[in-house]
This record gives structure tokens, sequence and C-alpha cells, in this order.
């Protein structure tokens, strides 16, 4: 057998969804019988016996074979052909389904976080460690918006604007590669049946590589690399922070049923390689979008452009918002951190006097921080709201594309593009530059 036998058949092995539930099941995940029929038993006795139950069986697309009902985004309208060879998967709600799942549960019990977009939910399972459920979920939370919305702000409000800015550059990129990589490829996830689908959020895109894996990866490597030099702290601390950070991540994902093992490995390779090469030019970037004249012009126009090549990779899913939403955020983070150089709002500290020492923490330093945090906070979320009600009805207008069910809306390129776009562009002008002046107004800079 030749290597490149033997690497294949290493990688379909990594790749088998009987590996996923197996670990599943060691975490004390494992799905419940499906049945043919409701029992005709007491509502009271359904929900005593279900009570240590998590997630949701009932799904709201049809799968293969079926034969009556509207279909939902994602359906085979929205899909694109699978990748010829047998390589790929169509795109859309079903990703990563077996063919045959059977009837659905009639019960609803603690439902996990549900696609706004496609309207699916988790499945129906037994959980009997709680402590990793919520360990796992704390990972996998570690690669979504919510984290994302307060991580980056509070490096460059609390801790150090020009390390906040250059993470900000590599999430950009490694986010950006990883997601266009998926819709080149077009792998299923793991198919459920035998893999239990904890987390659905992510379910309508593809599976290969895992991005959550890639910015777990990428992210704690990054802030080792600005950080260590820059600022008085032991080596080892980071050396413990890396593997700590990325394994959560990429166990959880494993765990939630999202990814297989080779997704994961894949993911972590893809983004080492990623930094090697792109690292180096960090610092070039980041210089280029605070002091070049027409950087504005063309950070805009290279991220607008980058977001309409993504979304012509593939037919609709959540992905391509999510792209949208990452390049809207870089080109307004960059933006702002221009403006706000150009007036000296925010200034880096001279090279003469690094490494940085770490202030004394008082009472007064964790006011101002706590202060810095809800307010800005309050502020973003203030902006994502008033954009989001005006880039979305006003994309509908001048496309001639109905409003009145906005999920349907939002599936095309002409909506979505920009209301992800223009929305999170502000977010991240908001952050860099309207929100320290806010601090710097106020006094609390």
């Amino acid at each position: 057998m030749s290597l490149r036998q033997r690497l294949a058949q290493l990688a379909g092995w990594l790749q088998e969804p009987q590996k996923v539930a197996r670990f599943q099941r060691l975490c004390g995940v494992e799905a419940l019988p499906r049945r043919s029929a409701a029992p005709a038993t007491d509502p009271r006795g359904d929900e005593k016996a279900e009570a240590p139950l998590a997630g949701d069986a009932r799904r709201r697309e049809q799968q293969p074979g079926a034969s009556a009902g509207p279909q939902p985004p994602g359906s085979d309208r929205n899909q694109c052909p699978a990748k010829p060879g047998g390589g790929g998967a169509p795109n859309g709600v079903r990703n990563g389904l077996a063919t045959e799942l059977g009837p659905a549960s009639l019960r609803r019990v603690g439902a996990l976080r549900r696609n706004s977009l496609t309207g699916e939910e988790g499945e129906l399972a037994h959980v009997s460690n709680w402590p990793l459920y919520y360990l796992f979920c704390f990972g996998t939370e570690l690669g979504n918006e919510l984290f994302y919305i307060l991580f980056f702000p509070f490096w460059i409000w609390n801790l150090d604007p020009l390390v906040g800015r250059r993470l900000v550059v590599i999430w950009v990129l490694v986010m950006y590669l990883g997601q266009c990589t998926k819709d080149i490829i077009r792998w299923p996830r793991p198919a459920s049946p035998p893999v239990v689908k904890l987390e659905v959020f992510y379910n309508s895109e593809y599976s290969m590589p895992s991005t959550h894996a890639m910015s777990g990866t990428a992210i704690p490597i990054s802030m080792v690399l600005l950080t260590y030099g820059r600022w008085q702290y032991p080596l080892i601390y980071g050396l413990i922070l890396i593997p700590c950070w990325c394994s959560l991540v990429c166990l959880s994902r494993i765990y939630m049923g999202m990814h297989s093992i080779l997704d994961i490995i894949a993911g972590f390779l893809y983004t080492i390689l990623i930094l090697a090469i792109f690292y180096p030019f960090v610092d070039l970037i980041d210089n280029f979008n605070q002091t070049h004249k027409y950087a504005p012009l063309i950070i805009i126009g290279l991220h607008l452009a980058l977001g309409i090549f993504s979304f012509t990779l593939d037919t609709w899913s959540t992905s391509r918002g999510d792209t949208a939403e990452i390049l809207g955020s870089g080109a307004g983070i960059a933006c702002g951190s221009h403006v706000t150089y150009n007036l000296g709002l925010i200034l880096d500290p001279s090279l003469d006097i690094l490494p940085l020492a770490r202030p004394p923490i008082t009472v007064t330093l964790c006011g101002k921080a706590i202060l810095r945090i809800l307010i800005g906070m309050v502020f973003v979320l203030i902006v994502r709201d008033i954009m989001k009600k005006i880039t979305i009805p006003l994309a509908c207008k001048i496309f001639n594309i109905p409003c009145d069910d906005v999920r349907k809306a939002r599936q095309h390129m002409e909506v979505e593009l920009p209301y992800r776009y223009i929305t999170y562009g502000m977010v991240g002008f908001s952050i860099t530059f309207l929100i320290p002046y806010i601090f710097f107004f106020i006094g609390i800079s």
C-alpha cells in the first residue's frame, strides 16, 4: 500500500461519524430511541421521564424522500449540487444528516441554541455528565459571536489597543480563509444518527475545516506572539494557555456533534500554516491601516470585494452571512483605528519603554474598566440594532425583494451582504473610534 493510500485510509478513518458518537458516549451523551408514534400516556408522566434530557429531536426540515409540507430555508432550491466524485454534499439545513432519520420526537425539552435563520433545533439526548456538558458549551462559545463582541473590545478599551487591532487582523484572515475553504471542499457535517447534534446553529454550513478549531488555535497563539516581549510575564503562562484554550474549543465541537476528528485536525494544521505565512505581515498591515492616506478606501473596497467573491462560492447558507460579518467587523475596526490614530485619541506606547509592566490593580482601575465595558457594550448594541433596522428594509427596497419575511429576504445576497457588512462595519468603527471618543469625553479613557 502506497503512502497516498495509507493517508487516504487514515483520513477516512478520522472522518467516520462513529468516532464522534463514541466520544459523545464517553462524555455522557446518548441519543434516545426514536419513537414511531406518540405513546398514549399521561403528559405529566412524560415530563417527569424526560426531565434529564437536553436538546430537541424535532426538526423543521424535510428529509430526502419526504413528501409533503413547505420547504424551509436550506431546501433543494437553496442547495448546491454535490461535488463531482462524491467528495461533497448539498448545502442547506440537511447538511450532515443521515438519509433515514426515522420518526421525529413529539416533545420538546430544553432545546439548545436554535438556528434563527433555518428554524433548526438541537437533538433530543440524554446527558449524564453535566459538568462536561457546561464545560464544552463554554468551549464552543469561545468561537461564537457573543465571545468575539466582548473579547476584542475588551482588549482595545482596557488592555492594549495595538494587540487588540492585530488580533482582529489575524482573526479576519483566518476566519475568511476557513469559511471560503469550507464552501470549496463542501464536505458534510457528521451524519446523525449515529452522531447526536447538540448544537445546530451552524449545521447549514459545510464541515471541513472547523473554523471553531481555527479561531481556537489562532487567537491564543497570536495573543502569546503579540504580547510576549511587549508585556512582562513568564512565558510558561502562554505555553499553558495555548493548549488549554485550543483543546477546549476543538473537543467541544466533537462533543456537540458538529465536526469529525479530521475536521478538527485540518482546522488546527490549516491555522498553523496561515500564521506561518501571514503573521510576519501583521505589523505592516496594522501600520498601513493607521497611517496611509487612502487606507479607509482601500480597506472598505478590499473587504467588500472579498465578501462578494465568497458569496459566489456556494448557494445560500449561514456561512455567507458570517463571512460578511467578519469582513465588515474587520473593515470597521481598521477604519476606526485610522481615524483614532490621526486624531490622537489612542496613542501606542513608545518602543523605548517596552516591555510594559502590569499596572497595579486598584479599585479605580477596575471601576473604570467595568464602566468602559458597560457603556461600550450598550453603545455597541444600540448601533447594531439601529443599523439592522435600517439596512435590511433599505436593501429590500433597492433590490425589489419582499421584506415581509426577513428570514427569506436575508437568503438573498443583495440583502444579506449589505446588512451584515454595513451593520458590523459600523459596530467595528464604533469600537475603535466612536466609543473611545465617548470615553475621552467623559474622562474614563
